[in-house]
């Protein structure tokens, strides 16, 4: 268990979060970032990293995952800190106004105010229909990759066939002992170049790729030791392996937040647009998650949020300082020491 203070807590490490600090940090508010996912990013990362954007202002086009980048960069001289690979679990206020938030792994968050741009909210793994899969979670078998080293010198068999499971099977191609990526197709919905790497390494026999398969069963007594394949819906084999890791994407649900007090309607936050502010004094909600009338899911529109958030809660941070707007142009970016 791990505790940290901070002003702002930011649930959801999205490129409206990511952008959130950036607002707060310009108003000498420091904050923390908590995410489920084991990446900053969100679906930016987990999802479609190689998708191209064209409605972020200054860029024509820009990959997903390099808006990320741009937007890590943009918000280090604020110095944030991060707590990630942990869902966000509870949120008590306390008498002063203050709030404690409380990952499912026991982290606590002391902060003034709480943001919620958990973008569509915390995503959760597509789960095979395999029997007993839960089984053997966190004991072979695993959603995300939290740890590469875990891997090392491992027998590892992938499933998948988006991004996600291309790069992850050509990264953990060089650690593993052995490497297999199962995948139903006989071809990839990832980014091209990753799945020409992937055929490459396949030829070369650095992984053993298997197409038109699916993993049907999981064994193992007191943890995972093997997989059923079945290929082209031929006779089905046992692979020996000591990690499953199927990469079928995420689910978003709204999860332990709903039991948060905030008023709700068809499982977003309702939030006034005047800062974006929700029911509970000093808990905002940007982004995806948030609506109120003439809503776009946009990430646009969450980082328009984001500023008008920060101003704000900087009347809940500072209550004794009054606000004045400094336009960066003749501020400049100060860092947060």
């Amino acid at each position: 268990m791990s505790k940290i203070t901070t002003d702002i807590c930011i649930v959801g490490a999205g490129p409206v979060g990511l952008f959130a600090v950036f607002e707060a940090g310009l108003l000498k508010m420091r904050c923390h970032v908590v995410d489920a996912l084991p990446a900053v990013g969100g679906q930016l990362s987990e999802i479609y990293p190689k998708k191209p954007i064209y409605d972020i202002p200054g860029f024509p086009e820009i990959l997903a995952g390099d808006l990320v980048k741009n937007l890590e960069q943009q918000i280090a001289p604020f110095h944030p800190t991060f707590t990630l690979g942990e869902r966000v679990e509870d949120l008590e206020k306390l008498e002063d106004g203050s709030f404690i938030v409380r990952t499912v792994d026991g982290t606590e968050i002391a902060c003034k105010v709480v943001v919620i741009a958990g973008g569509l909210g915390s995503f959760e793994p597509r789960k095979p229909a395999i029997e007993n899969l839960e089984k053997y979670e966190k004991n072979g078998v695993e959603y995300m990759v939290r740890d590469p080293e875990v891997f090392h010198n491992k027998r590892v068999v992938i499933a998948g066939g988006g991004d996600s499971a291309l790069d992850w099977t050509i990264y953990l191609a060089g650690l593993c002992k052995e490497l297999t990526l199962v995948h139903r197709g006989t071809t990839f919905r990832g980014a091209p170049e990753s799945a020409a790497k992937v055929l490459s390494m396949a030829e070369e026999d650095q992984i053993k790729l298997l197409l038109k398969s699916n993993v049907t069963e999981v064994h193992g007594e007191d943890g995972l030791d093997a997989v059923t394949v079945m290929v082209d819906n031929k006779e089905p084999y046992k692979i020996d392996t000591d990690y499953f890791i199927p990469l079928f994407g995420l689910v978003p649900k709204l999860g332990p937040i709903e039991n948060w007090g905030l008023e709700l309607d068809k499982g977003a936050i309702v939030v006034d647009t005047h800062d974006y502010s929700t029911n509970v004094p000093g808990v905002y909600a940007i982004g995806d998650i948030n609506t109120y009338p003439g809503k776009l899911k946009l990430i646009l529109c969450g980082f328009h949020e984001a500023a008008l958030m920060a101003q704000s809660a900087y009347n809940i941070i500072y209550p004794d300082k009054k606000f004045v707007l400094k336009y960066t142009t003749v501020n400049g970016i100060q860092e947060l020491q």
